[in-house]
């Protein structure tokens, strides 16, 4: 089954690399997803469950259009606490409850520019043959050292017949929405359809889930990675009012 097509971003604002990437979901009740998204977005469901995702990953080639990467600036650790919404129009996207990097003046740019709610953390991911570790200790803002500990072992790629509507519904999701100013906002993200891969869990200790405000979901997480896609994000642009 192919992913739904991504967007053309004519004009991006920013370029990069999502790499070594991990998707940890979650079912969660959609009631409590909803009262955590802002009024205009609707929390959306597959199979009768709203979605709750983990996603550790490495920011790689970070630029300005025009620009070269910097050294140090332009890769670093990220990690993503989700969820996935609609808009009125009925557009699919992403609603972040927290996004963890390593970097501050990423951090800090990314809070100014996007209105996200990003976290300054130590971390870091390490990659040894087909074995993945991710690790997160949050700094700034508070709660200072919510953790996140994560190992896996990545598998071969998924089979067509693998990536199935639930895999497509959980990771090809090319819009994301935000807050700036008081007012909804969206921005684009254009990417190739993730090569995604079978992954094994070694191990998973984790607080960001619980530190965004949520219950911890019981049972094991539903599982996929990639080794990563090349991006091109939008600028944000205002909702328009119903």
């Amino acid at each position: 089954m192919r992913a739904p097509p991504s967007p053309q971003v004519a004009r991006p604002v920013m370029y990069h690399r999502w790499s070594w990437i991990t998707f940890f979901h979650w079912r969660c009740p959609p009631s409590v997803l909803q009262a955590m998204v802002p009024s205009g977005l609707a929390v959306e469901a597959f199979d009768g469950s709203a979605w709750v995702g983990l996603t550790p990953f490495l920011m790689q080639g970070v630029r300005a259009p025009g620009l070269p990467p910097v050294p140090w600036l332009s890769s670093f650790p990220e990690t993503n606490v989700r969820t996935y919404v609609r808009d009125r129009r009925g557009r699919r996207g992403i609603w972040f409850l927290s996004l963890d990097a390593a970097r501050l003046p990423a951090v800090l740019a990314a809070r100014a520019g996007y209105g996200l709610p990003y976290y300054w953390s130590k971390m870091a991911v390490r990659v040894s043959g087909k074995q993945v570790v991710y690790r997160c200790e949050r700094r700034w803002p508070g709660p200072r050292r919510v953790r996140c500990g994560a190992d896996v072992r990545l598998g071969p790629p998924l089979r067509e017949a693998e990536c199935d509507e639930l895999a497509h519904f959980l990771t090809a999701r090319y819009r994301l929405f935000t807050v700036v100013a008081g007012r909804l906002a969206t921005a684009e993200v254009e990417h190739p359809e993730w090569p995604l891969r079978r992954v094994e869990l070694l191990r998973l200790d984790q607080e960001l889930l619980t530190g965004a405000g949520l219950s911890m979901p019981a049972g094991d997480p539903l599982l996929h990675a990639s080794v990563g896609v090349p991006v091109r994000v939008g600028a944000w642009h205002p909702l328009e009012r119903p």
